[in-house]
């Protein structure tokens, strides 16, 4: 069943799993780790790998030219909270680091249930004091940003700093982010248009990362004050099964008072640009990332 699919992701879409399919944990560990090795056998050139403490890390990518302190961008990885690693998104980083001239650093957090909330967020947060203190860093221009899981504890670490008054991040880039819990536990009505990410896995995630954490203080979208959150990009596809919460959580960014830009991707599913990064939508989705970047860091900086 490919109908509904944008049509350059119609072919590939065709054979991935729908989102019924939710595999074990350690079988999906298995397959982050060989997709890594597959895709950078070695440590790619340039990339700093720096422990932070136990558990915690940022590979660091930074630009062809060195010009003085730099503006710069902590990105967070997906993996619903439960899998992943920096290492996963280095092409992305790297890309950042070339299209925009600033340094990129990705954050190793640890990942539930064996660390549930609030390792990955501290970890988070350890990583972006961590880049504020850096020489080569101005940290009056720092953008936060991330990717499924990696998008929610983006929106996570933006109301931390917000109430903590460190760093106050220039943007959050919130890629098909996972802000909300309870849409989790429901039933999902086109299931059969799921791809990468269904309810199983949505679940399972949540389930991981919580584990008897009070969600008001754990989940964004749970929180009731959203004002004095820096600017948003919430980029989502039509048939992702976060859409709805992207929407709704835009709009109420919006009404606090946030300015919030919203690309929406007819037809696109969960990590689109991720399993097709060649195809014409991946490549527009990209530059809608680099363009608020750009805006937030280089021409507003």
């Amino acid at each position: 069943m490919v109908d509904g699919f944008h049509p350059d992701l119609r072919r590939i879409a065709r054979f991935l799993p729908t989102g019924a399919v939710t595999p074990p944990l350690p079988l999906s560990r298995m397959f982050i780790a060989m997709f890594v090795a597959l895709r950078a056998p070695v440590r790619p050139r340039g990339v700093e790998v720096v422990r932070l403490g136990d558990g915690v890390g940022v590979r660091v990518h930074r630009p062809p030219s060195d010009t003085g302190p730099s503006a710069a961008l902590l990105w967070i990885h997906g993996g619903c909270y439960v899998i992943g690693c920096a290492a996963q998104e280095d092409k992305v980083c790297q890309r950042f680091a070339r299209a925009l001239g600033v340094v990129v650093a990705s954050v190793e957090y640890r990942v539930a249930p064996e660390n549930p909330y609030p390792a990955a967020l501290d970890d988070c947060t350890t990583a972006l004091n961590w880049l504020a203190s850096q020489a080569d860093v101005d940290s009056t221009r720092i953008a936060i940003g991330g990717a499924s899981a990696g998008g929610g504890l983006t929106a996570a670490l933006a109301l931390r700093a917000r109430d903590e008054r460190t760093v106050k991040p220039v943007l959050q880039l919130l890629t098909y982010p996972m802000l909300d819990d309870r849409p989790a536990f429901k039933a999902d009505p086109d299931a059969k248009h799921r791809r990468l990410m269904g309810q199983g896995m949505n679940r399972l995630g949540w389930e991981s990362y919580l584990r008897g954490s009070d969600p008001d203080d754990a989940v964004p979208a749970r929180a009731t004050d959203l004002s004095g959150l820096p600017p948003a990009w919430i980029g989502v596809g039509t048939l992702d099964l976060l859409f709805n919460e992207c929407v709704e959580y835009a709009d109420r960014l919006r009404q606090s008072g946030v300015p919030c830009a919203m690309e929406v991707v007819p037809g696109a599913f969960h990590g689109f640009d991720l399993i097709a990064p060649k195809a014409g939508v991946s490549q527009r989705f990209f530059e809608s990332q680099r363009v608020a970047l750009q805006g937030a860091l280089i021409n507003e900086g």
